[in-house]
């Protein structure tokens, strides 16, 4: 079941929430088809050994994410195992974007999901200094929030920017909740245009979590065994669980992997590196002041336990409402890691005096 929950005609968003229940086979078959009546979905020409290898990897570390691309296949009519094209990605992928996140002990956790307001071509025009096209959608403008109860896995509730089969951030039915959000803004380009590759890309990283994983340590022992790409934008994320623990998981470059533990009761995440030292004098515009942004975080989170309350309001006071970028926090997700749930407002549009205006927040849960 698919339903329209925020913005709509004449908004900058339309958000829809799918509902899909059965076996992994027949959550892959949904959500294809859902890509396909929205998105224009179609399977991507791949490079037959890789294509192979992928699906044995799949197979052998994701059995989850390998069920859905077999229904995935019958919504293509093509054969599961037909090496010529890739079966997942339902849609694009996003290329980087700015983000906030912080996490308190006493069970909240909570992001902003900032990103650009124009479409893709805009924004290599942007990368460039080239010229943007005119009349095209902007690429965040049709988010989902995909709720999964498959027969032999945990529930998942998950929001994703424009892939039906990733995650941008989520929470599954044990209170593990994950969010992601770019690594390196001081160093951020345009990504690599490899196409998919064996192992998990980064929007698959979380939901790869939520899928296979009941809590912090299981994340991190499933993490430093997986494989992983970022095709040159890399990426981290904060993960929790209801116990009072968390991390932040740096895939750096190079591939080598950091863990990065709390400082007491609060650990925040912006957009840059955790495990070198700040540089605060390289922050400014093009860097989407991430070094401001955590040292606000750090400063709320590190004065006592977040409520919920506080936590939005500290995540409010790091958003983006104008610069020199078309940027703006597309939307803002609150957990709480005991009641399973996550609530979200989403971006609908500028005000007439430049404020950003927002959906009224949405409360989704991962249960039965």
């Amino acid at each position: 079941m698919t339903e329209i929950v925020a913005g709509g005609s004449g908004e900058f968003m339309t958000v829809r929430h799918a509902r899909v229940s059965g076996s992994q086979a027949e959550i892959g078959r949904a959500l294809a088809e859902e890509a396909r009546a929205h998105h224009g979905w179609q399977p991507l020409p791949a490079d037959p050994t890789i294509s192979r290898a992928r699906r044995a990897w799949f197979e052998r570390h994701w059995p989850q994410h390998h069920a859905r691309m077999a229904g995935a296949a019958e919504v293509a009519g093509v054969a599961p195992d037909d090496d010529r094209v890739h079966l997942d990605a339902l849609a694009g992928v996003p290329l980087g974007s700015g983000c906030s996140a912080t996490w308190s002990a006493s069970g909240v956790m909570g992001r902003n999901y900032d990103f650009f307001t124009v479409g893709w071509e805009a924004m290599f025009a942007l990368m460039s200094g080239g010229e943007a096209p005119e009349d095209e959608p902007p690429a965040a403008s049709r988010p989902y929030v995909v709720t999964s109860v498959p027969d032999d896995g945990p529930a998942v509730t998950f929001v994703t920017m424009n892939e039906l089969d990733c995650a941008m951030d989520g929470i599954n039915e044990h209170g593990l909740a994950v969010v992601l959000l770019i690594a390196d803004a001081e160093n951020a380009g345009a990504p690599v245009p490899a196409g998919p590759q064996v192992g998990l890309s980064p929007s698959q990283l979380p939901r790869f979590l939520l899928d296979t994983c009941e809590n912090v340590e299981q994340a991190k022992a499933a993490l430093l065994g997986a494989k992983q790409y970022d095709l040159g934008v890399p990426l981290h994320y904060l993960i929790a669980d209801p116990s009072g623990r968390a991390f932040v998981w740096e895939h750096a470059h190079g591939g080598v992997e950091h863990i990065i533990e709390p400082d007491g009761d609060a650990l925040c995440v912006t957009n840059h590196l955790l495990h070198q030292p700040a540089d605060p004098s390289r922050d400014g515009e093009e860097t989407m002041f991430t070094h401001d942004r955590l040292a606000r975080l750090d400063k709320r989170a590190k004065a006592g336990p977040l409520s919920p309350s506080l936590l939005r309001d500290a995540l409010d006071e790091v958003r983006f409402t104008s610069g020199v970028y078309p940027l703006r926090t597309l939307w803002r997700t609150a957990f709480d890691l005991a009641e399973r749930s996550m609530s979200t407002h989403f971006y609908l549009g500028d005000a007439a005096d430049g404020e950003p205006r927002y959906s009224p927040e949405l409360t989704f849960r991962a249960v039965r």
